[in-house]
């Protein structure tokens, strides 16, 4: 070979070298995350997320990208931003809360879909069984609506003299009927008298607490869906205000001054779907994961708030408590 064919040859290759390389860089994994609240109100649980994505040895910003979509509580843009997430061609969609999930299982049926519900998902259509969750979706199921008559015997014991108890619920949550009915089965079972308060805004949680004293009722059982907790600041403190005895659903209500809350881990579910969508980031198929049912159950009680409220938290009560807010 000749000199100058040589060199052309050798530079020619040598050129060729540093696309080689970069064709031979892995693409980062991007995971879609698609939330119906505002991102402020989700530090602990966007925490858990990626602890649960750590525990699968993935860590955001050195080998996975996570794209988030959050729709302010307006649920009626769950479709348009699902179908943005679906369009940027995500490796997985994380869904919170039914109407996030059932907006993803509708945009797409290819891309992995991991849901964090507290209905159950068959019900609501996400998947045809627990064991076998067919199609793209799979997920984490937390229970709420379940543990009603668990959150009305623990509000009796606390307040054995009550017996009207107002029921404070968003009629437009999905699982808003069926967890009417399941307190009011519950309260029927131990000699209680429910009176719904229906609030869908601030201005109605204002009228529903005006309605509490109005109607002279004896204690106040908040229930599930996203409005509460993303406004419970606003709904801790017109309990407190009004010396209203209320139970809640997730311990961020003691944390803000509330009295009590019994109901599942929201932040370690959060992690079990960070697990899910980084179990799926290596491989594994969402019809080979079956849907986990989070039974990490916590009661937390806010003892400065009892004392506020002039009640004595019973000792057996205290002692079982996960958590006691001094």
């Amino acid at each position: 070979m000749r000199r100058r064919e040589f060199i052309a040859l050798v530079g020619s290759a040598a050129a060729t070298w540093p696309l080689a390389a970069r064709a031979q860089q892995p693409v980062m994994p991007v995971i879609g995350y698609l939330n119906p609240t505002p991102p402020d109100l989700s530090g602990d649980r966007l925490a858990a997320f990626r602890q649960g994505l750590k525990d699968t040895g993935y860590i955001e910003g050195e080998n996975v990208s996570i794209v988030y979509r959050w729709a302010d509580n307006q649920f009626d843009r769950m479709p348009e931003l699902a179908s943005e997430l679906m369009r940027r061609k995500v490796s997985v969609i994380a869904a919170s809360t039914p109407p996030a999930a059932l907006a993803a299982k509708a945009a797409s049926k290819t891309i992995p879909i991991v849901f964090l519900v507290p209905e159950d998902p068959v019900k609501l259509g996400l998947v045809t069984s627990l064991a076998r969750p067919g199609g793209n979706l799979t997920g984490v199921n937390f229970f709420v609506a379940e543990l009603a008559a668990k959150r009305l015997g623990i509000l009796h014991e606390l307040i054995p003299a009550a017996r009207r108890v107002g029921l404070l619920i968003d009629p437009t949550y999905p699982s808003a009927e069926s967890e009417r009915h399941d307190v009011e089965a519950a309260a029927r079972s131990i000699g209680l008298e429910i009176n719904v308060l229906n609030a869908t805004n601030n201005r109605e949680i204002d009228a529903a607490s005006a309605a509490f004293v109005r109607e002279r009722l004896d204690a106040l059982y908040v229930a599930s869906g996203p409005l509460f907790p993303n406004r419970r600041v606003h709904v801790v403190s017109l309990a407190m205000r009004h010396a209203i005895p209320a139970i809640y659903n997730v311990h961020q209500f003691p944390d803000v001054g509330g009295l009590i809350s019994y109901g599942s881990s929201i932040t370690d579910a959060y992690r079990q779907m960070g697990v899910y969508a980084g179990r799926i980031l290596k491989g594994a198929k969402p019809v080979e994961l079956p849907v986990v049912q989070s039974n990490k159950l916590e009661l937390v009680i806010n003892a400065q708030a009892a004392r506020i409220l002039g009640l004595t938290v019973p000792s057996l009560l205290m002692a079982t408590a996960d958590e006691v807010i001094e």
